[in-house]
């Protein structure tokens, strides 16, 4: 939208600025940070034609302005709020407004509308529109020359130090509407002393010193960046407190950092494949020794196929070893797996929604370390740092994810905001008043969010950039429709299952083209289903799972029954660590209906105790054009059941299964031997929610 080359400014003989370059795209709020005397507001005046340069160009939507002059820069998109506000103290609110739209020749209807929309940012100008601007408080007169700007409906509203003399709240409101106009699409260039607010509230920063741009990129690598933060946030001095900027406002005895995300990398050093493979291999080693010698279901399973630790000398003996199922788990309960010494666990976790005995998993504390690092890693992969704030809205208690999502943010040095799941109100008063920056949660419940947040028309008063969620597969469509209820919010999806330490076991990459799994933490094989075979590289097959280095109850040749794929070759994203597709399905019945696994055998169970049902019956999955997920289960009446009794059963029926399973069904009866019997297993699920590609 904006460029400018090589401007210089003089004040007489006095040079204010050196060669300025410069650029800013439609929709970026872009931060100008510097010192008094830097250059920041010359910079402004020349760009709105209050001060001619003595050199270079500026041009707005490829068109030379540069020497225009200001009420011309007013009609071609730009609006300025002047350092020191610089209101008409004595018109009243309502006269400065106008002010602000005199270049552009409204009419009475239009200058009215844009009143209103500037009362709808800033409520405490409306209370006081006959008021004196002379009369208002200081966070007042801010509030009402950034309204005099926007009247001007300002393609590029230019802010001159907006927090200048303000008091810390006033400034918090400040910068909440500021943000709330760049959420709506206005193009902003901020120049800000403050150089935390400046930089926390754009996308992209200059650093001026001494009117000469001596850094620039991303602002949050800027705000991270250790000698940056020195040099124009101040830091603490305990030989002379007064020295820095912190310490003359009596802050001293506090913890001015987090951890920096620059010094904390959580992803592996390995410099190559073959680096990965050696340490593969040698934690496959280890588990096999770990479980053959600590224990006694794995020493059974691997005795019966007659091998000991020192069978395992490279990785391809992985498939010498014997499988893994959930049934195992199952028949361990209430500690299958079991490695270590009770003394050693310190937690157990278990999954979620199913019937009978649940699948418990125990962790020691050196299990739950490698989890947390790994899910920070998660995190890093997805660009979150200590400045993001992140609401996690998944469950917390015995399943493993609200407790991961929470250890793996703190991990990073985010703010968490353990919201759990559910509580649409409370959730969206949480994005509004914390200004969560990511939210975390299932497919499901992010699309009943944006959904939500875009019927109640606060998308522009959120600050959600990403998305993270799992435990649901998702269509690209489906994706879409999230991110862009939610403001263009990025999407991640994460992986993981209790099983293998929990949520966090993997994650898209910046390429969102697949899922970056943590190969220095386990193996992954896809396998046929029906063979148990590997597939050919590049086709879709079971995943099949084996760590590396868990001690509580590690897991050899897990048949996990999601369907997947390996990508060949390293990410573009540059990152060595190995990927696969989305999850596509699953290889056995389990369904996961409104993040609830459902088990076939659990209608089973209910239908057989309802007197009057048959044993047929089929589950239908759809999902409809608001990508809400549906279940139809078409059940058989028992033989000679006459058609009358359908209500009386039919609510039976849909009771017992909203009291067990905890969902809602669509019940349709149908006649005794109406549905196809099969000599092989009848299909009895159809799941049709995902109809285009899922990456």
């Amino acid at each position: 939208m904006l460029k400018i080359n090589d401007l210089t400014a003089h004040y007489g003989a006095a040079q204010a600025l050196f060669g300025i370059n410069l650029q800013i795209g439609k929709g970026e709020t872009i931060a100008l940070v510097g010192a008094n005397g830097a250059g920041k507001s010359t910079l402004l005046k020349c760009l709105m034609g209050l001060t001619k340069p003595s050199r270079g160009h500026i041009r707005l939507n490829d068109k030379d302005v540069t020497n225009t002059n200001p009420a011309q820069m007013v009609r071609l998109g730009l609006a300025l709020s002047p350092e020191g506000r610089e209101v008409f103290g004595h018109l009243s609110v309502m006269e400065n407004l106008q002010l602000g739209a005199i270049p552009l020749k409204l009419s009475k209807a239009e200058t009215s509308k844009r009143k209103e929309e500037v009362f709808g940012y800033f409520p405490k100008l409306l209370e006081r529109q006959e008021q004196l601007a002379g009369t208002l408080s200081g966070g007042e007169q801010q509030m009402l020359a950034m309204g005099r700007a926007l009247m001007a409906k300002p393609t590029l509203l230019l802010l001159d130090e907006p927090s200048l003399g303000l008091a810390p709240l006033i400034t918090d409101e400040i910068f909440a509407i500021i943000h709330q106009l760049a959420r709506s699409g206005t193009t902003i260039l901020l120049v800000e002393q403050n150089a935390a607010r400046a930089l926390s509230a754009s996308d992209k920063a200059y650093l001026l010193a001494n009117g000469k741009i001596i850094e620039q990129g991303k602002s949050s690598r800027l705000l991270n960046d250790p000698i940056l933060r020195s040099a124009f946030l101040g830091a603490t001095c305990d030989a002379d407190p007064a020295a820095s900027r912190l310490g003359a406002a009596g802050l001293t005895n506090i913890r001015l950092e987090k951890p920096n995300m620059q010094q904390q990398n959580f992803m592996p050093a390995f410099k190559n494949e073959d680096e990965l493979k050696a340490h593969q291999l040698t934690g496959l080693q280890w588990t096999v020794r770990h479980t053959y010698e600590g224990s006694a279901e794995y020493r059974k399973k691997l005795d019966q196929a007659n091998i000991t630790p020192e069978t395992i000398q490279t990785l391809d003996d992985l498939q010498k070893l014997p499988f893994t199922t959930a049934e195992d788990l199952r028949d361990g309960y209430p500690f299958p797996l079991r490695s270590v010494p009770f003394e050693q666990i310190v937690r157990v976790h278990a999954s979620s929604g199913t019937t009978g005995k649940r699948k418990v998993l125990c962790y020691t504390q050196k299990d739950l370390d490698d989890w947390t690092d790994f899910f920070a890693r998660c995190y890093q992969m997805a660009g979150v740092t200590p400045l993001d704030r992140v609401q996690v809205a998944v469950g917390y208690g015995v399943w493993t994810a609200g407790m991961g999502f929470q250890l793996g943010c703190e991990k990073v040095g985010a703010i968490a905001v353990p919201a759990g799941p559910g509580n649409i109100d409370m959730q969206i008063q949480f994005l509004l008043d914390f200004q969560s920056t990511v939210f975390c949660s299932t497919a499901s419940m992010a699309l009943l969010m944006a959904e939500e947040i875009h019927k109640r028309g606060v998308a522009d008063k959120i600050a959600i950039k990403k998305i993270i969620y799992g435990s649901e597969r998702s269509s690209r469509s489906m994706r879409q429709k999230i991110s862009e209820l939610f403001g263009g919010a990025e999407l991640f999806d994460i992986t993981g299952l209790t099983e293998l330490y929990g949520p966090g076991t993997g994650i898209e990459c910046s390429e969102h083209d697949c899922i970056h799994y943590w190969g220095d933490y386990y193996l992954l094989e896809i396998l046929d289903p029906e063979t148990l075979q590997p597939v050919v590289e590049g086709d879709w097959g079971e995943m099949v799972v084996t760590t590396l280095c868990k001690e509580g109850a590690p897991l050899i040749r897990y048949r996990t029954r999601d369907i997947t794929r390996a990508i060949p070759g390293r990410c573009h994203c540059g990152s060595i660590l190995p990927r696969h597709s989305r999850i596509k399905g699953r290889s056995d019945d389990t369904i996961k209906f409104r993040g609830v696994n459902i088990y076939p055998s659990s209608i089973d169970t209910i239908l057989s105790a309802v007197p009057g049902i048959g044993s047929e019956y089929q589950i239908h999955l759809t999902r409809d054009h608001a990508s809400r997920d549906h279940m139809r289960l078409v059940v058989e009446r028992a033989e000679k059941v006459d058609a009358k009794r359908s209500p009386e059963l039919s609510h039976e029926v849909s009771h017992q299964i909203k009291k067990q399973l905890l969902v809602s069904v669509d019940l349709e009866l149908v006649d005794y031997a109406s549905l196809p019997r099969s000599e092989k297993k009848s299909q009895r699920v159809f799941d049709n929610r995902i109809q285009d590609e899922i990456v």
